[in-house]
């Protein structure tokens, strides 16, 4: 399984486009799930979407796959204009009934290796405010942590619902250090969210970077690590 994440300035009529028709696993060869999303900048309070910037989460039986959307499918072509990267997964915690595949038992990866995390989760809406007040201080420890290089939220309201964050950190030791410090805000969301979840289901996913190509805001973040 490949996984990639795509960011793309399209304007707001053709995000809403995409984000009521985006791709479809059943319409895409080699495409097995699919999330299309509005972005939103991480640690706000309030997260003001992104009217203009789609973003999507795919995973694909093979990179070729990825390949032949973004040069051939209408969609992918949108997509092209902007920024994605190639994902390989490493440990998923938590399920995601739309990848079946994400591994549970760690694969190897270096302290130094840079890494992505990703989280998905179908939020329920009584527990929309906790989410919030819960999730706040760990994304702003996250988008304060000098080893992220990159972040950003997706978010789609409408059914079947998504809240998702995503972030490039320079090593795998470092990301650790920020999920699994006891006394960190994320362990106290988690906590939080063991004690009466936020969502109906939900996946922590750690990822190795393939390849990154494109740009966002400008640059492309993986061009600072060795990928």
């Amino acid at each position: 399984m490949i996984v990639s994440v795509h960011l793309a300035d399209v304007g707001p009529l053709r995000a809403q486009r995409l984000l009521l028709g985006g791709p479809r696993p059943e319409a895409v060869a080699g495409m097995t799930s699919a999330e299309t999303a509005l972005t939103a900048p991480l640690a706000e309070r309030l997260p003001r979407p992104n009217l203009g910037r789609i973003g999507l989460i795919a995973a694909w039986e093979d990179e070729d796959a990825v390949g032949r959307f973004l040069d051939s499918d209408p969609h992918g072509r949108l997509l092209a204009s902007g920024w994605h990267a190639r994902l390989q997964p490493l440990r998923c915690f938590g399920s995601w009934s739309a990848m079946p595949g994400l591994p549970k038992k760690e694969l190897p990866v270096e302290d130094d290796e840079p890494v992505v995390a990703l989280t998905l989760g179908r939020l329920r809406l009584l527990r929309a405010r906790p989410f919030l007040r819960s999730g706040g201080p760990a994304e702003r420890d996250a988008v304060a942590d000098p080893a992220v290089i990159a972040s950003t939220g997706f978010a789609r309201p409408a059914m079947p619902r998504l809240v998702s964050t995503f972030s490039i950190w320079r090593s795998a030791a470092a990301m650790r250090e920020y999920a699994f410090g006891k006394a960190g805000s994320h362990q106290a969301a988690v906590r939080a969210d063991r004690a009466r979840p936020f969502h109906h289901e939900s996946a922590f996913v750690r990822f190795r970077p393939l390849a990154s190509h494109g740009s966002w805001d400008g640059r492309n973040p993986l061009a600072a690590v060795e990928v």
